[in-house]
C-alpha cells in the first residue's frame, strides 16, 4: 500500500495551481494575491508560500515586488494533447478546405480535434443556447467560426480558452483571425460607382446586421455616400436568416426597386441568388451586376468568371494551431491576425442597365 502523506494548505494549494497551468486554464500571468486568495477562498499568506513554491519548480517567473509573477512552463514539462472542440457556423462548413485542412493541423500537433455536436446556425447564434451547449460538453479549447459578437464575448470570458475564425471578434478580447475586407469591398462600391450604378444592394446574414453593421458593412455603406449614393435599409436589408426568408427579399427587392448591382456575401447565399435570376430570367450582367465577398475554386470554370473579394486562406489553419500549442504551454494569447483582401473584377459586373 502507498504510503498516506498528508499535504500542508499551501501544498495543497500549489498543486491545484500547478494543473490549472498544466491544462492552459491560467495563461500569461497569474492572478494577483488578492484576488486568488479571495477567488479560492484561503489567506494571502498561503497564495503568497503557493506562488514562491511555484517559482522554485519553475512553473512562475517573479517580476519583483508589486508585480504578477509570469507563467514560465519548465523545460522539462510535455504539453498535454488537448480536446480542441470546432463549433462551426453551419454543418457544410466542414467540407471547406481550411476547416478539413485545420483538423489535419491540429492532428499532427498530436491534439485531438473534432467538431461540436451542433453549429451555430442550430443553436440559432443565440448566446444563451451556446452558453448551455458548451458549457455540457467536454473542451480544452474552442474554435468558434464566424460567431456573432455575443457568441464571441461569452467564449472570451470562460475559463476554457476560445479562438475566433472571422466573425464579429473586433471588439472582443480574444484570439482571431480571418481577412481584412474593407478596402476590397471599398474597391468593389467605386467599380460599380464608377459603371454608373446607384441601387447597390449588399446581402449578409443577420449576425453581421445586428446588434450593427459589422466592419465591412459600415465600409460598404460609408463608401456608398462617398460616391454621392443615398444610404438606407435598401441597402442593406433585413431579412428572416432562412432559406425562405432571403427568398423572399431577393422578390420583394426585384419587385418593387430592382437592384442593379447585388454584393453578396458567402457562397451558399450568391448560389442562392444565381438560381433566383435565372428562375426569374434576370440576365447578368446585361440586368444586374453580381459580386461574391468570398472565392471560391468552381469560380475558375465559370463562364462569365465571377467577380469577387479574394484572399488567402492557407495562414488560418497555422495561426490556430500555433495558438492552441500555446494554450498547451499555459499561454492564452489574445492577439488577432488578419491578411488582405483584394477585388478580382470578372464578367458578372458591367454598366447600368438602361
Amino acid at each position: 500500500m502507498k504510503p498516506f502523506q498528508a499535504l500542508s494548505a499551501v501544498e495543497q494549494l500549489a498543486g491545484h495551481l500547478r494543473e490549472e497551468i498544466q491544462r492552459g486554464a491560467l495563461g500569461g500571468e497569474m492572478p494577483g494575491v488578492n484576488q486568488l486568495a479571495a477567488s479560492l477562498g484561503c489567506s494571502a499568506r498561503t497564495v503568497h508560500a503557493a506562488v514562491k513554491q511555484l517559482e522554485a519548480e519553475g512553473f512562475l517567473q517573479g517580476q519583483g515586488t508589486g508585480r504578477r509573477s509570469r507563467i514560465t512552463l519548465p523545460e522539462s514539462f510535455a504539453p498535454p494533447a488537448l480536446r480542441v472542440k470546432i463549433l462551426l457556423y453551419e454543418k457544410i462548413d466542414m467540407r471547406l478546405d481550411y476547416i478539413v485542412d485545420l483538423g489535419h493541423r491540429l492532428q499532427e500537433a498530436g491534439h485531438s480535434a473534432g467538431f461540436a455536436p451542433k453549429t451555430l446556425c442550430e443553436l440559432g447564434m443565440d448566446a444563451k443556447r451556446v452558453e448551455g451547449f458548451a458549457t455540457n460538453t467536454a473542451a480544452d479549447a474552442w474554435v468558434v467560426v464566424a460567431g456573432s459578437r455575443e457568441v464571441l464575448e461569452w467564449f472570451a470570458a470562460q475559463v476554457v480558452p476560445a479562438f475566433a475564425l472571422f466573425g464579429r471578434q473586433s471588439s472582443v478580447s480574444m484570439a482571431g483571425t480571418g481577412t481584412r475586407k474593407s478596402s476590397a469591398v471599398a474597391a468593389v462600391v467605386r467599380r460599380l460607382a464608377g459603371l454608373g450604378h446607384r441601387r447597390i444592394v449588399c446581402m449578409v446574414h443577420e449576425e453581421r446586421r445586428k446588434p450593427g453593421p459589422g466592419l465591412f458593412e459600415r465600409v460598404f455603406l460609408e463608401e456608398l455616400e462617398k460616391q454621392g449614393i443615398p444610404i438606407g435599409p435598401y441597402n442593406l436589408p433585413d431579412w428572416e436568416d432562412t432559406p425562405a426568408g432571403f427568398q423572399r427579399c431577393l422578390s420583394s427587392l426585384f419587385k418593387t426597386s430592382p437592384p442593379t448591382a447585388l454584393i453578396i456575401s458567402t457562397m451558399e447565399l450568391f448560389t442562392a441568388t444565381q438560381q433566383f435570376l435565372v428562375r426569374h430570367g434576370i440576365r447578368v450582367p446585361q440586368d444586374v451586376s453580381l459580386v461574391c465577398t468570398d472565392p471560391h475554386p468552381a469560380f475558375s470554370w465559370c463562364e462569365p468568371t465571377i467577380s469577387h473579394i479574394e484572399y488567402e486562406s492557407g495562414t488560418w489553419a497555422r495561426n490556430i494551431v500555433r495558438w492552441v500549442n500555446g494554450v498547451a504551454h499555459g499561454k492564452n494569447e489574445r492577439r488577432k491576425i488578419f491578411n488582405e483582401a483584394r477585388f478580382v473584377e470578372g464578367g458578372t459586373i458591367g454598366s447600368v442597365p438602361r
